[in-house]
């Protein structure tokens, strides 16, 4: 289960960018539909105790294209970062992904690095949401029965650890070091190699 989609709750979005630095280049070749109408912006977000983030996207008007990543001003080493999460107060922790970092909710769903995922800044809220909405296109379009009744019990579970009746296990690993857990609740652990990011605006 790969696909991510748009913007989700606790996202960083035009609310918390006041202070931002915003570039936007319009009216360029988009490489999906080969039309004039692609929208470039890179964007500069301090991001309490990790630093200075860049966050860069590709948007279409045309066909809907949608690219985006997110890569830290300073080097950062490896890390893999695991939290326990449950209840309101850990839904706000505040969560960096780039598209080279993997998400895994062990025992309910995983989001994976390649060509469809996307960097953004977001919470843990913002996260579970976007696996929800992963298990909600199981539940609504597949056929095997056992499948639907397991998607069924992979919302309830996330539901009650929304609401504070069960604990989560929420790991993020990125070998880029471009992404982060931002609490003293993580348990922070590096990782070996390193691998050269690539902006997408030139």
């Amino acid at each position: 289960m790969k696909n991510e989609p748009g913007q989700k709750p606790g996202d960083a979005g035009s609310s918390d960018a006041g202070n931002d630095k915003l570039s936007v280049v319009m009216g360029e070749l988009c490489p999906v539909c080969s039309q004039k109408s692609l929208a470039l912006t890179e964007r500069e977000q301090e991001v309490p105790y990790f630093g200075k983030v860049l966050l860069f996207s590709m948007s279409c008007s045309n066909c809907k294209f949608h690219k985006a990543d997110i890569e830290c001003a300073e080097e950062h080493e490896p890390a893999s970062y695991s939290i326990e999460v449950s209840g309101a107060d850990d839904m706000s922790i505040r969560v960096v992904k780039s598209s080279q970092a993997t998400v895994k909710v062990p025992y309910v769903a995983d989001i994976e690095p390649g060509e469809a995922s996307n960097g953004y800044v977001t919470n843990i809220e913002g996260i579970l949401q976007r696996i929800k909405h992963q298990i909600e296109v199981i539940r609504d379009t597949e056929e095997d029965d056992a499948a639907v009744k397991k998607a069924k019990n992979l919302l309830k579970k996330i539901n009650r650890a929304v609401s504070g009746e069960e604990k989560l296990k929420i790991i993020l690993e990125d070998p880029t070091g471009n992404s982060a857990i931002i609490s003293d609740k993580a348990i922070v652990q590096k990782m070996a190699g390193k691998i050269k990011d690539k902006k997408i605006l030139s």
